[in-house]
């Protein structure tokens, strides 16, 4: 049987049972006549509803397992069967790999933490070397997504002049996403023997990266028109000639916060604007939640602050391979295996030293 829990105690690891009264007395509000007389707090409550649901019905799966396995268990003693044994041992891995997700997933608590995320990727110092860092962590962000069955939506990309990308923004769809990739934000770090160096030299590289909650158009973030400079240029890289003749790209600029967003994937103008002003809405969302954060950091001095110009992760490949998270010290040897995506171990030591950190 897994040795994670047992399905008799795992209800109060996960608290399902105040999750299931949270969903009687939702769905007590949903069935009143006058439920949908106040539309805004009507979809806040079906908005809870599904938010409840995410929980209990992955978790009532995993708990009818439970009970499929131990009855098999118990057969087994009756009955030896190699056959059976061995899919008893299958399901039990299986069963306990469920139990590892809901238990990761108990540590994404913040409001936002369920939304859909947009990652910025941006290139640093180095040129050519940097730039081939930054498309080597796009491609490990997206094989993770792909890993978990996310879909991936490039907003925008700049491609650089012999190899990689000056930057990109990706939207991540899927449940917790932003849960899952704020532990992400910062600088990362490569050494390597660089391919692009005729003498075979080490190189240094860095990349950073933004995470943003994708806002849902319920949330209302005023944006006004006089706020605003929409400036329209030619697309650069791939997309053929059509591309290059037409000012189809769209560049934003908040004046009052210097916010800068730019979306050239369209061919249309409209729709490069719309994805533009989407990324807007995220980012001065996310700077509002930041401001707060800063506050409540400022009267708490003594917990550590991870900031976008944080160093929060190196991956070497010579002299050694190793990829070292230096906020959590994780440390896994298997760096081709990290970069095709499998970075979970690296989030969820970060999300359990967050949920340490403010437990404190």
């Amino acid at each position: 049987m897994p040795a994670r829990c047992g399905w008799m105690n795992c209800g109060g690891t996960f608290d399902i049972a105040g999750q299931r009264e949270r969903l009687s007395e939702l769905e007590s509000q949903m069935s009143d006549a006058s439920f949908w007389n106040d539309q805004e707090r009507a979809q806040q409550v079906v908005q809870q509803v599904k938010q409840s649901r995410q929980w209990i019905e992955p978790f009532e799966k995993v708990e009818g397992r439970l009970r499929d396995a131990r009855d098999l268990a118990e057969l087994l003693e009756a009955e030896p069967d190699a056959g059976m044994l061995a899919e008893l041992a299958s399901e039990s891995e299986a069963i306990d790999a469920a139990l590892a997700e809901l238990e990761l997933k108990s540590l994404l608590r913040d409001p936002d933490d369920v939304r859909d995320a947009q990652v910025e990727i941006s290139s640093g110092a180095g040129g050519t070397e940097a730039q081939d860092w930054a498309s080597m962590l796009m491609r490990m962000y997206t094989r993770w997504a792909e890993r978990r069955g996310f879909e991936i939506e490039v907003l925008d990309l700049s491609e650089g002049e012999e190899a990689g990308i000056k930057g990109a923004v990706l939207e991540i769809k899927g449940q917790y996403a932003y849960g899952f990739l704020r532990a992400e934000a910062g600088v990362h770090r490569l050494v390597r023997i660089s391919p692009f160096d005729s003498q075979a030299r080490r190189h240094t590289s860095f990349a950073s990266i933004f995470v943003y909650p994708v806002v849902n158009e319920e949330i209302n973030i005023e944006i006004r028109d006089e706020d605003l400079r929409i400036d329209v240029y030619r697309a650069s890289g791939a997309g053929g000639q059509h591309v290059n003749k037409t000012s189809s790209a769209v560049r934003i600029t908040h004046l009052p916060t210097n916010t800068v967003v730019a979306s050239q994937q369209e061919r249309s103008q409209f729709k490069n604007k719309a994805t533009a002003m989407k990324m807007l809405k995220n980012k001065l969302y996310q700077a509002e939640i930041e401001k707060r954060l800063a506050v409540k950091a400022a009267l708490d001095a003594t917990k550590a602050d991870v900031t976008f110009g944080s160093q929060i992760r190196s991956y070497v490949f010579q002299p050694y391979t190793m990829v070292n998270d230096h906020r959590t010290d994780l440390k896994i040897p298997d760096v081709q295996k990290i970069m095709d995506g499998a970075i979970d171990p690296f989030i969820e030591a970060y999300l359990k030293q967050q949920q340490a950190g403010a437990g404190a």
